[in-house]
């Protein structure tokens, strides 16, 4: 299978990805993936019902995945003659749109999982003094950096980044103190330390 990252919203698809996608003979991806790829969908497109069988595709099968496959993506499914294309991460779309450079940080996700690894995750890299890019979950978002800031005693810059690439983007920018709170569950959070 060929995993085809279409960047975190639209018009973040890379020239590969799109040469990928139009040689395509069936495109399979969640629904938001075929939203931001259907112009250069000619052929069959799926939805992915089960995950866990990607393996099972035909090689010339491509997979889209939102931002990078590689950040929290569908490349942990390519095998070793899968292709993995890159994408336009939220990670570095978020760092653009802050100019935040990248050199200093830790990406950590949270999504869709069991929170506990990540904050310690967190916890441990903010110790050594590095910036977080956190794909965070329902439960684990700004308020709950904001406070475990506040414990560590370390003073940040907290931004949360909404619906990067598409027309309601939004970037709220606070601090500990005063955390920006997320409208949308479809963001990141960039913790950037005051040095």
């Amino acid at each position: 299978m060929i995993v085809v990252g279409v960047g975190v919203g639209p018009g973040m698809l890379t020239e590969e990805g799109i040469k990928a996608i139009r040689k395509a003979s069936v495109v399979y991806g969640a629904k938001r993936a075929l939203e931001i790829a259907q112009e250069y969908i000619t052929c069959e497109a799926k939805t992915i019902k089960d995950y866990k069988a990607l393996h099972l595709l035909p090689a010339d099968a491509v997979v889209l995945s939102t931002g990078d496959p590689m950040f929290s993506g569908l490349g942990k499914f390519a095998g070793e003659k899968d292709t993995v294309i890159p994408g336009i991460s939220s990670m570095q779309a978020a760092c653009a749109r802050t100019k935040v450079n990248l050199t200093n940080l830790c990406a950590i996700t949270a999504h869709g999982r069991d929170f506990e690894p990540a904050k310690a995750e967190l916890i441990r890299e903010l110790r050594n003094g590095r910036n977080i890019f956190l794909l965070p979950e329902e439960s684990f978002g700004s308020r709950e950096v904001a406070e475990i800031l506040k414990e560590l005693g370390i003073e940040a810059e907290l931004y949360t980044c909404e619906n990067l690439g598409y027309p309601e983007e939004r970037i709220a920018k606070g601090t500990h103190d005063n955390p920006p709170i997320a409208e949308t569950i479809l963001y990141g959070l960039l913790v950037v330390q005051k040095r």
